[in-house]
C-alpha cells in the first residue's frame, strides 16, 4: 500500500468517527426502569435519566470507548436494590459532592460504579489502588521521548481535566503518605502539578478567563478542573478487615454508602432465571446458607464472609451438571476445613445440616468421570467434553487453547488424580479456579494434564512477597534510544493471547498486590499503568461495533481485547490454621475471586501405583519408605506432620529412582538424607527415630573406627569413580569456571561425594545444608573439578532481589541495559549454577527457582524467557526473546542449617523437596583426624586428637544452645596450619586464634575453658600450677634374711611329688546378650594443671554395684590410650568394655549367668582375665563366690559357660559348706590367679583350702588338672609357668583329707612352699619343696612376676649387679625385695626389706578394725591383699590404693588442701625403690556416689578401688562410683609429660610484639561512678557508672570497680591479664566499697546477711545455667530485630528497580533500611506465655534426702526467675505450685514479678515450707488439667503456650496412670505441655517417661540439663 493510500485511510476513519459522535446516541438494552430521555435538552447528544423522582441530564460523551458497556443487565430487570443505590449515587452527582462505597470484599462496589458510569453515559478513570501505588501514579509520571523527560498526566489528573469520574478501588490499601495528595483535589479542585501547572476549580478559571486571555491564562499555567469531575472510592471497612483505616480529613470529604449484597428474594430470582435445569429448592438450599454465612452472628463466630457474590457462576455450572453434590459445589466457593479451625468447621457444619447440604456419610465421594474430550471445529476456542457424575453422563462445552491434545509427561493418573481434573475443567467452565494443597502432591502436575488435555498453552507465573503491582501487570524499560516504555507482563500478555496463566504461589504474594487482580479475575477488566485498558471480549466488541471502530482503531485508543479463553489457575499451599493474619492468606478477599478445589496427597496405594509406574514394583526398601510417609501424614503431631511435607510425592518419586539406580542405600538412610534429620529439633527428631523404629527401621550401627576404610577416589581412562559409583568425565568447550581447590579425600567427604554424584547422574538438582565451615563449597568444587564440569556463582544475602537473582540491570548512555547474573549464564552455557548462602536470602526471592527446577521456564525481568529446548517450537513466534536451557544445566544449592544461631531463612523448609538434599555435617572424628593430618603432618597425634575431641564437644554444646558459636573444621584446620608452621608455639596460644573473639563474655569463655581442660587443651592455664604429690623418704632398706629352698635329707621329706588328677570340663553353647553402648566422656586432668591424674571417665554403674575387676588388654604398639579396658561390677555383675581414646563404653549384663541369688547375704566377688592366642578378645570371669566361670567374647557379645562342678567343688556343695556357720566354710572359696590367661592357662585355689587346679584352655577336649596340697593355703602366687610359691596358713585348722591325702608323707613345718614342674610333660607343677627362711614373714600379698631389670637392680641396690630376683608386697614392709629367688635354688637367697614403721603399722592395723562387724575374722583371712597391686618392673615401683584411715598422721597432713577423709575416697600408695622414696597421691571423692558406694566404703575401706597397670607402665582405677581414671607415677614418664605439657603450655618470647586491651595505667580509687541520664552505653574510661570494660567505677567486665552494677548493655570485658595488674591497694579499697554496697543493696531489698548467703547457695549453682537459657532466650526471637528495606524513599541508596524512575527524574527513588511498620491490621508481637507447674507435694520433700529433688526443684525454679528476668516482652510467665492439698498455689504471678533476690528467695522458702508441712496426697493431674484450660482461654493473646510441668515420678504411690497424663498432656493443642521429672526412685522416672507420647517427657537428675530440655521444648514449635 502506498503512503497515499494510507492517507486516504486515515481521512476515512476520522469522517465515520465524527459521524459517529454527532449521531443520535443510541441505548440499546437498556432497562426502562432507569430510562426517561427528552428530546428537548440541550440538543440531539443531550437525554435524560431518571430513577424515581431524581433525574439527571446527560450528555454526549467526548470518548465513549471511555464509558464502562455491559455492567446494566441487558435482558432483565435492575434488581429493586440495585435501584436504590443507583438513585442515591445520581443524588450525590448532582450534588458535586464524591461518593465512598463501602461494603464487604466483593465485585459489587465496583459493579455498582460501573453500572453508574454506564447508566449516565460518563468517562471512567480507574486506579486499582496498592501498596505499590505512588504518588506519581495518581498524578504525574515523567516518559522519556526522543531523549527529553515529559510529564504525562495520570488517571487523577486526566478525570479532574476532562470531567471524568475517577474510580479508586482499594482505598485501605494504599500507604498512608499517598491518598493525602488528592486531599485539595477533592476538597477545593485544586492541585499542584510536577510540571509547574495549577489545577483549579471550574468556577474560578471561567472567572479569570473572563478577565484575561487565554494567553496568559497558558502563561500562567492553571488548568481547569471540570465541574463534572467526581470521584468514586471503593473500600473494605476498617476495623473489621485488614487495612489501613481512613485518614480523617479523607473521610471527611466523601459521602458514604454501605453497598450489601441482593437481598435473598432478589438474588433467588435472579438465581433461578439463569438455571432452568435446576430444581428452585436446590437453589433456594444454597443462597439460604450462603446469606446464613454473611449474618452478623456468622461473624461473631469468626467465620469469614462468604462470598455470596461467586453464586452465579456456580449456579451456572450446576445448571450444566445438575447431578453435582449441592455440598460440593458450595465446598468449591468456601473451602472451610482449609482455613477455619475446629469449632469453625463444626459451626459451618451444623449451618449445612440445617439446610440440608451435608450427606449422610461426609466422608462418601461423588464419583466425577471424564469421559471424552472432543473439538468443534465449528468453534475452535471450544471443546466438548462428556462428564459422568456417579454414571450420570453430561455434556459440557469448556474453554479450550490452540493446540491439539497431547500427552502430560511425568504424569501418571490414579483414579483420585482423574477424577480431580475432572473437578478442575468443570470449575474452569464457568470461572478462575485455585488448587490448595501440599508442597510436592501434584498441584503443577495435574493442571499440565489438564492444559495438554484442552491444548491450552501454560504461562507459569512464580508469585513472591515481594512482588510489586507492576511486576504483577506492566514492567517499565526503555528502548535502544533511551525513550521509556511499558512492556506487558506475562500475565497480561496470557490475557490478550488466551493462555492459561498459572499463579504460583498466591499464598507468597502480599495481599495488597494481589488486589490489583480483582478487576481482571471478577469483569475481565484491567487498566494498565501507561493508560492501556483490557476489556472483555463483549465489551471490546459493543465498543468496536458502537463507535465503528476497527481492531487498528481500538489499538490507537490503547484498548485491548482479553481472550474469550483466557483463564487463571492458581495454586497455593493450604494456609495455616489458627495462624496469625499473616499466614492466613485466604482471606474474603482472596474467596471472592476463585472457586477452589482442595488436593490431598495421594493415599498409600495411589501413591504405590505412581511409584510402580515411574520405576516398576518398588523395592522392599521403597515399600518401608512408603508406610513411614502415610504413618507421618497421619499423625496428630505437628512436626511430623511438617516433617511429611518433606517426603512429597515428588521426593518419593526422587526416591524411587535413585533406589532404582542405587539399590544399596538403606531405609534409614533415605530419610534421613529426604527430611535432613540431622538439623530437625530435638523433639521432632527423636519423635520421627521412635516411629521409624516402631516400623522396624533400625538405626545403623556407627561404626567408630574408620581407620580400616580406604576412601576410593580415582579417575581412571576418562571415568570418575567415587567409592563404587562411576561417571565420564566432562569435556568442556573452555577450562577456565572448572574449580580448584585444596581438598583432602577422607572416607566422610568420599561416601558425600559418591552420593552427591548419585544424584548428579540421575539429573537431579542438589541442595545442601549444614554449618558453616563444613565444607560445603570445597566439598562441591572437589566434585566439580573431578567431573571437569565448569560453574557459575553466586552468593545470596539478605538483599539479594529476584531481579537481582536473574539480571543486573545498569544504565549506560541514558539506557537500561541487563546483564545477565551467573544464573542466566549458566543456563546458556551448560554450567553447573553454585548458589551460596541461599538461607540468606528471603524465600520469597528463591522461591522463583522452583518454576526453573520443575518446569525449565523463568521469565526474565527484561522479558526474556528461559524454556527448555524441547519447548522452543512451541515459542517461536517469540524465539528472539527465548533463551534454550542447556541440557547439561545444573544446581548445587548450598545453605547453612535452619534455626538458631544461623537466622537465615528456611530454604529448606519452602524449597526443600525440589532438590535432592543432602546434610553436609562436621566430619567424624576419624574423619577430621585424617584430613587434619594432611594438614599438618608434623603435628604430633596426640594434638590431634585433642583437638577434634575439644570442637566435636564444643559443636554439641553449641547444638544444645549452651553457646552461641557453632565451630567448625574449618578453625581447626587454621590452627592445625599454624603449629605445622610454627611447632614450638604451645597448643595453649594457639587456639586463642579462635577463642579469643570470646574472650570478653565472662559465661561464654568458662564454658569454653572448661571444654579445653576437659580435653586436656591448657587454654589459661598457669605454668606453675602443679600438683605432683608430696615425696617422703622411705625407710632404710635393710637386709632381714634368708631364703633357702629344701631339696631333700632330714628326718621328713624335704620334697614330695603330688599325684595329678585330670577331668573333661564342659563349656556350654554360645549365649548372645543384649549390648549397650553409652558414651564415654574423658576428661583430661591436665587441662587445669600437671599432676599423676591423666584422664578420667565415669561409668554408668547401677545405684547398688560395687566395682569388681578390672583388667586391661594392652595395645602391641605400647599405647596405653589404645588399650583395651574391661570392668565388671558386682551386685548386679555388668562388664564393661572401652578403649581410653574411644567414644563409646559397651555394656554387657552377666548376672544371669551367676548364681547369685544362691548367697543373697553375699556380694559377688569377680575376678577376670583375658585370654590369649586362639581365645584372643576373650575373657574369662569367674566369681569367687560361687565359684561360677564364663568366657565372654566381647565383640560378638556372646558367652561361654564352663561347666564348674566338674573341678574343685561343686556349686551346690559351695552352697551347702557356705551357709554353715563353722569356719570350714572357708576352705570352698576358690580364687582365681590369672597370671598365665594370655598363655590361656587359669590357675584355681582355695583359700584356707588345699587344692591347687589348672585349667588349660589350649587342650582339646577342655580338661582341667588338679593336686591336693599336704598344707592349707594362705595365699598361692606364680612365679612362672613352672614354679608357684604357696604360703601356707599355720594358723588355720587342717583341712578334712580324703584316705588318698593321708597316705602322703607331710613336709616339713614352714609357711613358703615352692610347688613346681620337673617334669616338662607333667601337666602342672606337682613337686612341692618347703623354703626356709631366717625371716619372720608370714603373709604375702602380690608377688612380681619378673622381679626387678638389672638397671633396676643397680639403681635399687646401689652397685652393679646381675641376678634373679622377685620382688614382693607384705603387710609388714613397703617392699621386699629376694635375690637369687627362685632360680638359684642351691645357695640361699637374701631377702632385703623396706619395713614399716610402727606408725604405718598401726594406722594399717586401725583401718581394719574400723570395718563393720559384718567382716568377721574368718572373712578378712579371705580377703586378697594383693589383688590391687601392682609393680611397675622398669621404674621400680610398686603401687597399691590405700584408705585414707591407713596413713600415718605424718603422711596424711600433707594433702593439698583436700580434707582427709572427706574429699578423698583413696590414696595410691607409690613406693619408688629407684629415688628410695613413698609418695601418696590422693584420689578425689566423686560427687556422683551413691549412698550405698558410701556405705560400702565405710563397711570396706580397702575395697573401693580396683587397680590394673596398663601400657608403658601406666595405671587404670576404678571405684564403687563408677569413676574410671588414668594415672602415671613413673618418674620418667611423669618428666616426659610434664615436659609436654609445658610445651603444650607455650610461652611467648621475650622479643616477641604483644597488644593487650585493658592496659591498667593508672588507677583511681574504687568509686560509684555518675549516673548517665540517658542510659547511653559507655565502654571504657573511668567516669560513668554501668559501663562495661572500663576502670574504678561500677560497671561490668572492666578492672578496679567496686562492685558490679549492669545498666543493660553488651559486656565489653577486659582480659584476666589486665585484672592481674591492678596493684593491691586497689584491689583492698574495691573490696571494702564493695562490701559497704552489698550491705547497703541488703538493706534496700530488706534482706539479711544470712538471707544473702543462703540466696547465694542456690544461685551460684544454677548461675552458668541462667546464662545460658538467656542466650537461648534471645536466640529465639533475634531473627525479629533484623530491619528490612524500606522503598520509596527520598534518599538513600538506589533501588535498582526505580532505574527508569530515575532516569525519567522521580524522586522516590531510593531505599534505605528501616524498622518495618507493622503491617495495617497486623496482629500486635505477642510474647510467649509460660506456667511452670511445680510439684510441692510431701513426696518432695520426703525424698529430697535421697536424690535432692526438692533442692532441684527449687533451683529450677529460681533458674527460670534469674533467666527469664528482663524478658517481660517475650515471655509472661508465672509458677505455681501442687501438693496432695491443693491444686493451684500461686507461686509468682504474672502480673507481679519477683523484683529482687529477696522476693526470689521468698519463693523458695514457700516451696520448702508447703512441702514440709503439706499433707500427703497428689494433685499432679488436676494441676495440669487447670493449668491448661485457663492457659487455652489465653492463647490468642500470646505468641505461643507452654505449661512444663516438674515434678517427681513417684506417680505409682497415687495410682496414676501414664495413659491418663498422656491423655491430659495431649488435651489441647495450642497449649504445648510437657513433663520434667526431677525425682526418681530407682528407674521409675525412666519408665513413666518411655510411656509417655514422644517428647512429651524428659528425665532430668542434674539441673545443669534444664536449659537443654528447655530450649528443646521452646523449640519443638519450630516445624509447627
Amino acid at each position: 500500500m502506498t503512503l497515499g493510500a494510507l492517507g486516504v485511510a486515515a481521512t476515512r476513519r476520522r469522517v465515520q468517527f465524527l459521524q459517529k459522535v454527532l449521531e443520535y446516541p443510541r441505548w440499546v438494552g437498556a432497562p426502562a426502569a432507569l430510562r426517561n430521555y427528552s428530546p428537548t435538552g440541550s440538543g440531539p447528544s443531550a437525554h435524560t435519566v431518571s430513577i424515581g423522582d431524581v433525574t439527571k441530564t446527560v450528555q454526549r460523551a467526548n470518548h465513549p470507548q471511555l464509558v464502562p458497556k455491559r455492567y446494566l443487565p441487558v435482558d432483565q430487570e435492575v434488581p429493586p436494590e440495585t435501584r436504590k443505590h443507583l438513585r442515591w449515587m445520581m443524588q450525590k452527582d448532582l450534588l458535586g459532592q464524591d461518593i465512598f462505597l463501602i461494603g464487604r470484599p466483593s465485585p459489587l462496589r465496583r459493579s455498582m460504579a460501573m453500572q453508574y458510569l454506564e447508566l449516565t453515559g460518563r468517562e471512567a478513570e480507574f486506579v486499582a489502588l496498592s501498596r505499590d501505588t505512588t504518588e506519581s501514579d495518581l498524578k504525574q509520571r515523567r516518559e522519556i521521548v526522543q531523549g527529553t523527560a515529559h510529564y504525562v498526566d495520570q488517571s487523577a489528573v486526566r478525570a479532574a481535566k476532562a470531567g471524568r469520574i475517577l474510580i479508586l478501588e482499594g482505598i485501605e490499601k494504599a500507604e498512608r503518605n499517598v491518598l493525602p495528595v488528592l486531599n485539595n483535589l477533592l476538597e477545593n479542585r485544586e492541585m499542584h502539578l510536577e510540571d509547574g501547572r495549577l489545577l483549579i476549580p471550574a468556577q474560578r478559571y471561567d472567572k479569570l478567563r473572563q478577565e484575561h486571555s487565554q494567553k496568559e491564562m497558558d502563561q500562567w499555567k492553571l488548568v481547569r478542573v471540570d465541574e463534572n469531575f467526581r470521584v468514586i472510592a471503593l473500600g473494605l471497612p476498617v476495623p473489621k478487615y485488614v487495612g489501613n483505616p481512613l485518614d480523617p480529613p479523607l473521610r471527611s470529604r466523601f459521602q458514604a454508602r454501605d453497598i450489601r449484597h441482593l437481598p435473598f428474594k432478589e438474588q433467588m430470582n435472579l438465581l433461578q432465571s439463569m438455571s432452568p435445569n435446576l430444581p428452585s429448592d436446590a437453589v433456594s438450599q444454597v443462597v439460604s446458607f450462603a446469606h446464613t454465612m454473611v449474618t452478623d452472628e456468622s461473624a461473631n463466630l469468626g467465620l469469614p464472609d462468604f462470598p455470596v457474590e461467586n453464586l452465579p457462576p456456580l449456579i451456572a455450572l450446576l445448571n450444566q451438571v445438575p447431578s453435582l453434590s449441592l455440598f460440593d459445589a458450595i465446598q468449591r466457593l468456601y473451602p472451610y476445613r482449609s482455613f477455619l479451625p475446629p469449632e469453625g468447621v463444626q459451626s459451618v457444619i451444623d449451618t449445612l445440616k440445617t439446610f440440608q447440604l451435608l450427606p449422610e456419610e461426609v466422608s462418601s465421594t461423588q464419583i466425577l468421570r471424564l469421559e471424552s474430550v472432543r473439538s468443534d471445529s465449528t468453534n475452535p476456542g471450544k471443546r466438548d467434553l462428556e462428564v459422568s457424575v456417579d454414571g450420570q453422563a453430561f455434556q459440557l462445552t469448556v474453554p479450550s487453547g490452540p493446540h491439539p491434545e497431547s500427552a502430560a509427561k511425568n504424569y501418571h493418573p490414579t483414579n483420585y488424580q482423574e477424577m480431580f481434573l475432572t473437578e478442575l475443567i468443570t470449575s474452569h467452565a464457568v470461572k478462575d479456579f485455585c488448587i490448595i494443597g501440599p508442597k510436592g502432591c501434584g498441584k503443577t502436575v495435574i493442571l499440565e494434564r489438564m492444559a495438554n488435555l484442552l491444548g491450552y498453552e501454560m504461562e507459569p507465573i512464580m508469585l513472591y512477597q515481594d512482588m510489586t503491582a507492576r511486576d504483577l501487570l506492566q514492567q517499565r524499560t526503555t528502548m535502544e534510544n533511551g525513550d521509556t516504555v511499558w512492556r506487558y507482563s506475562p500475565l497480561v500478555s496470557a490475557a490478550i493471547e488466551g493462555k492459561l496463566a498459572v499463579l504460583d504461589g498466591i499464598h507468597r504474594i502480599h495481599r495488597g498486590t494481589l488486589s490489583v487482580l480483582h478487576r481482571l479475575v471478577h469483569d475481565r477488566e484491567l487498566q494498565l499503568y501507561d493508560g492501556t485498558r483490557l476489556l472483555r471480549s463483549d465489551r471490546y466488541d459493543a465498543i468496536k461495533e458502537d463507535e465503528g471502530f476497527t481492531d487498528q482503531d481500538m489499538h490507537e485508543q490503547q484498548l485491548l481485547r482479553i481472550h474469550d479463553n483466557f483463564r487463571i489457575a492458581a495454586l497455593a499451599e493450604p494456609p495455616v490454621i489458627g495462624g496469625n493474619s499473616k499466614e492466613q492468606w485466604l482471606t474474603p478477599e482472596v474467596l471472592s475471586m476463585f472457586l477452589f478445589h482442595v488436593m490431598r496427597p495421594l493415599s498409600h496405594q495411589e501413591e504405590l501405583g505412581v511409584l510402580q509406574a515411574v520405576s516398576g514394583n518398588p523395592s522392599e526398601t521403597m515399600g518401608t519408605i512408603l508406610k513411614l510417609t502415610h504413618r507421618l501424614r497421619k499423625s496428630e503431631n505437628a512436626s511430623l506432620k511438617s516433617i511429611a511435607n518433606s517426603l512429597s510425592t515428588r521426593q518419593l518419586l526422587r526416591i524411587s529412582k535413585r533406589l532404582q539406580r542405587f539399590p544399596d542405600e538403606t531405609v534409614y538412610h533415605a530419610v534421613q538424607k529426604a527430611c535432613l534429620a540431622r538439623f530437625l529439633p530435638t523433639l521432632p527428631r527423636e519423635a520421627l527415630d521412635k516411629i521409624m523404629a516402631d516400623l522396624g527401621i533400625d538405626k545403623p550401627i556407627k561404626e567408630s573406627d574408620e581407620s580400616g576404610k580406604t576412601a576410593v577416589c580415582k579417575v581412571d581412562n576418562g571415568v570418575l569413580t567415587l567409592g563404587n559409583t562411576s561417571a565420564g568425565i566432562y569435556q568442556p568447550d573452555t577450562k577456565t569456571k572448572i574449580p580448584e581447590t585444596l581438598f583432602y579425600d577422607t572416607v566422610q567427604n568420599v561416601a558425600v561425594m559418591e552420593a552427591m554424584l548419585q544424584d548428579f547422574l540421575l539429573g537431579e538438582h542438589l541442595l545442601l545444608v549444614g554449618n558453616q565451615g563444613v565444607g560445603k563449597n570445597k566439598v562441591v568444587d572437589r566434585l566439580l573439578h573431578l567431573l571437569n564440569r565448569p560453574r557459575e556463582y553466586i552468593q545470596l544475602h539478605r538483599d539479594t532481589t529476584v531481579q537481582s537473582l536473574t539480571l543486573q540491570p545498569t544504565v549506560k548512555e541514558g539506557v537500561i541495559i541487563y546483564e545477565d547474573s551467573p544464573l542466566v549464564k549458566a543456563v546458556k552455557t551448560g554450567n553447573i549454577l553454585v548458589v551460596d548462602e541461599a538461607d540468606k536470602a528471603p524465600t520469597h526471592v528463591t522461591c522463583i527457582l522452583k518454576t526453573l527446577v520443575e518446569t525449565g521456564e523463568m521469565i526474565l525481568s527484561d522479558g526474556r524467557r528461559i524454556v527448555p529446548e524441547s519447548q522452543m517450537s512451541r515459542h517461536a513466534s517469540v524465539a528472539d526473546e527465548l533463551i534454550p536451557m542447556h541440557p547439561d544445566f545444573r544446581m548445587f544449592i548450598l545453605a547453612n542449617r535452619p534455626g538458631f544461631p544461623f537466622l537465615g531463612n528456611d530454604f529448606f523448609g519452602s524449597l526443600g523437596d525440589l532438590f535432592s538434599c543432602h546434610a553436609i555435617d562436621n566430619p567424624s572424628m576419624d574423619s577430621e583426624i585424617s584430613m587434619l593430618r594432611q594438614y599438618g603432618p608434623n603435628v604430633p597425634e596426640e594434638t590431634l586428637r585433642r583437638l577434634v575431641h575439644t570442637f566435636s564437644e564444643l559443636r554439641n554444646l553449641a547444638d544444645e544452645g549452651s553457646i552461641q558459636y557453632p565451630y567448625s573444621t574449618r578453625e581447626v584446620v587454621n590452627i592445625v596450619k599454624h603449629l605445622e608452621r610454627f611447632p614450638t608455639e604451645g597448643l595453649g596460644n594457639v587456639v586463642r586464634n579462635v577463642f579469643d573473639f570470646d574472650s570478653y563474655d565472662k559465661e561464654t569463655r568458662e564454658s569454653l575453658q572448661e571444654v579445653l581442660h576437659k580435653h586436656g587443651i591448657p587454654l589459661g592455664t598457669s605454668a606453675r600450677n602443679i600438683s605432683l604429690a608430696r615425696e617422703f623418704d622411705l625407710p632404710a632398706r635393710e637386709l632381714i634374711g634368708e631364703w633357702q629352698i629344701q631339696r631333700g635329707g632330714g628326718k621328713r621329706v624335704r620334697f614330695m611329688a603330688l599325684p595329678i588328677t585330670s577331668k573333661g570340663v564342659d563349656i556350654g553353647d554360645p549365649e548372645t546378650v543384649s549390648v549397650q553402648n553409652t558414651p564415654l566422656d574423658r576428661v583430661e586432668a591436665r587441662g587445669v594443671g600437671f599432676s599423676e591424674l591423666h584422664s578420667s571417665w565415669m561409668l554408668p554403674f547401677h545405684e547398688y554395684a560395687s566395682v569388681g575387676d578390672v583388667v586391661v588388654k594392652r595395645d602391641q604398639h605400647r599405647r596405653s590410650l589404645f588399650d583395651q579396658i574391661f570392668v565388671a561390677t558386682s551386685n548386679p555383675i555388668w562388664l564393661f568394655g572401652m578403649t581410653p581414646l574411644g567414644h563409646e563404653v559397651q555394656k554387657l549384663p552377666l548376672n544371669h549367668f551367676f548364681e547369685t541369688r544362691r548367697f543373697q547375704n553375699t556380694i559377688p566377688k569377680i575376678k577376670m582375665a583375658a585370654l590369649g592366642g586362639n581365645f584372643e578378645g576373650a575373657l574369662a570371669v569367674h566369681d569367687e563366690v560361687t565359684n561360677g566361670l564364663i568366657l565372654v567374647d566381647t565383640k560378638s557379645a556372646s558367652v561361654l559357660r564352663v561347666n564348674t562342678n566338674t573341678f574343685l567343688d561343686s556349686v551346690r556343695e559351695v552352697t551347702r559348706k557356705i551357709t554353715q556357720r563353722s569356719g570350714k566354710s572357708n576352705s570352698n572359696f576358690v580364687r582365681m590367679l590369672t597370671n598365665l590367661s594370655q598363655d590361656n592357662i587359669l590357675v584355681f585355689y582355695n583359700p584356707l583350702g588345699s587344692s591347687v587346679e589348672m585349667l588349660d584352655f589350649n587342650s582339646n577336649p577342655l580338661v582341667s588338672h588338679k593336686v591336693d596340697l599336704p598344707v592349707p593355703i594362705k595365699s598361692l602366687h606364680i612365679l612362672n609357668k613352672d614354679k608357684f610359691l604357696v604360703v601356707a596358713d599355720l594358723e588355720s585348722t587342717r583341712t578334712e583329707q580324703s584316705s588318698a591325702d593321708d597316705s602322703l608323707p607331710q613336709p616339713e613345718g614352714g609357711r613358703l612352699y615352692l610347688l613346681k614342674r620337673e617334669d616338662p610333660e607333667s601337666e602342672m607343677p606337682n613337686i612341692l619343696n618347703p623354703v626356709s627362711q631366717t625371716t619372720d614373714i608370714t603373709s604375702i600379698a602380690k608377688v612380681g612376676e619378673q622381679g626387678l631389670t638389672d638397671l633396676g637392680l643397680k639403681m635399687v641396690l646401689g652397685e652393679a649387679m646381675q641376678a634373679p630376683n622377685t620382688m614382693f608386697n607384705s603387710e609388714s614392709a613397703y617392699a621386699t625385695l629376694v635375690l637369687g629367688f627362685p632360680e638359684l635354688e642351691f645357695s640361699a637367697n637374701e631377702v632385703h626389706a623396706w619395713p614399716k614403721s610402727s606408725k604405718a603399722l598401726n594406722a594399717a592395723e586401725h583401718n581394719k578394725s574400723t570395718g563393720s562387724n559384718l567382716q568377721s575374722n574368718s572373712a578378712r583371712k579371705l580377703i586378697d591383699e594383693g589383688r590391687n597391686v601392682v609393680l611397675l618392673r622398669e621404674s621400680c615401683q610398686l603401687v597399691k590404693p590405700v584408705s585414707p584411715r591407713s596413713i600415718p598422721e605424718e603422711f596424711s597432713r600433707h594433702n593439698y588442701g583436700l580434707s582427709s577423709p572427706g574429699n578423698v575416697s583413696a590414696y595410691l600408695e607409690v613406693v619408688d625403690l629407684m629415688s628410695n622414696k613413698l609418695r601418696y597421691v590422693p584420689v578425689p571423692e566423686d560427687f556422683q556416689s551413691s549412698s550405698y558406694s558410701s556405705w560400702y566404703k565405710q563397711t570396706y575401706p580397702d575395697q573401693v578401688m580396683a587397680m590394673a597397670e596398663m601400657s608403658n607402665e601406666g595405671l587404670v582405677t576404678v571405684d564403687n562410683a563408677g569413676s574410671v581414671r588414668l594415672w602415671e607415677t613413673g618418674v620418667a614418664n611423669l618428666e616426659r609429660s610434664l615436659g609436654e605439657w609445658r610445651q603444650m603450655l607455650g610461652s611467648l618470647s621475650e622479643d616477641q610484639l604483644t597488644i593487650q586491651r585493658g592496659q591498667v595505667g593508672d588507677l583511681d580509687s574504687p568509686k560509684h561512678g555518675k549516673m548517665d541520664p540517658n542510659n547511653d552505653p559507655h565502654v571504657g574510661g573511668n567516669t560513668w557508672a554501668g559501663g562495661t570494660g572500663g576502670r574504678d567505677t561500677a560497671g561490668l567486665g572492666g578492672i578496679g570497680g567496686p562492685y558490679r552494677l549492669d545498666a543493660g548493655h553488651n559486656v565489653h570485658q577486659v582480659s584476666d591479664e589486665a585484672k592481674s595488674q591492678v596493684p593491691e591497694h586497689i584491689q583492698k579499697a574495691a573490696r571494702e566499697m564493695n562490701r559497704k554496697a552489698f550491705d547497703e543493696r541488703l538493706r534496700e531489698i530488706r534482706m539479711s546477711q544470712y538471707d544473702a548467703e543462703l540466696y547465694e547457695k542456690y544461685a551460684v549453682s544454677v548461675r552458668k545455667q541462667v546464662q545460658a537459657l538467656r542466650t537461648i532466650i534471645n536466640g529465639l526471637q533475634a531473627k525479629a530485630k533484623d530491619r528490612q528495606w524500606l522503598k520509596n524513599q527520598t534518599s538513600g541508596e538506589l533501588d535498582d528497580t526505580k532505574l527508569i524512575e530515575g532516569i525519567a527524574g522521580e524522586r522516590s527513588i531510593y531505599k534505605k533500611r528501616g524498622e518495618q511498620e507493622p503491617e495495617p491490621g497486623a496482629p500486635q508481637e505477642k510474647p510467649k506465655r509460660l506456667r511452670l507447674l511445680v510439684d510441692v507435694s510431701g513426696s518432695m520433700y520426703r525424698f529430697n534426702g535421697h536424690d535432692q529433688r526438692l533442692e532441684r526443684m527449687m533451683e529450677s525454679a529460681l533458674m527460670v526467675m534469674e533467666a527469664l528476668e528482663g524478658f517481660t516482652d517475650k515471655f509472661k510467665y508465672d509458677i505455681v505450685g501442687h501438693s496432695g492439698e491443693e491444686r493451684a498455689i500461686p507461686l509468682v504471678q504474672s502480673s507481679n514479678l519477683p523484683k529482687n533476690e529477696k522476693d526470689r528467695l521468698e519463693v523458695m522458702r514457700t516451696m520448702l515450707a508447703h512441702s514440709q508441712f503439706c499433707m500427703s496426697g497428689d494433685h499432679t493431674l488436676a494441676a495440669t488439667v487447670t493449668a491448661i484450660n485457663e492457659l487455652g482461654k489465653q492463647v490468642e493473646d500470646h505468641d505461643e503456650t507452654f505449661v512444663i510441668v516438674l515434678s517427681d515420678a513417684n506417680f505409682d504411690r497415687y495410682g496414676i496412670s501414664p495413659k491418663s497424663f498422656s491423655q491430659i498432656l495431649n488435651r489441647n493443642e495450642q497449649v504445648n505441655t510437657f513433663a520434667i521429672f526431677i525425682g526418681s526412685l530407682g528407674d521409675q522416672a525412666e519408665r513413666l517417661a518411655k510411656n509417655l507420647p514422644s517428647g512429651k517427657a524428659f528425665v532430668c537428675l542434674d539441673t545443669k540439663k534444664i536449659p537443654e530440655i528447655l530450649k528443646t521444648i521452646f523449640t519443638s514449635t519450630f516445624l509447627k
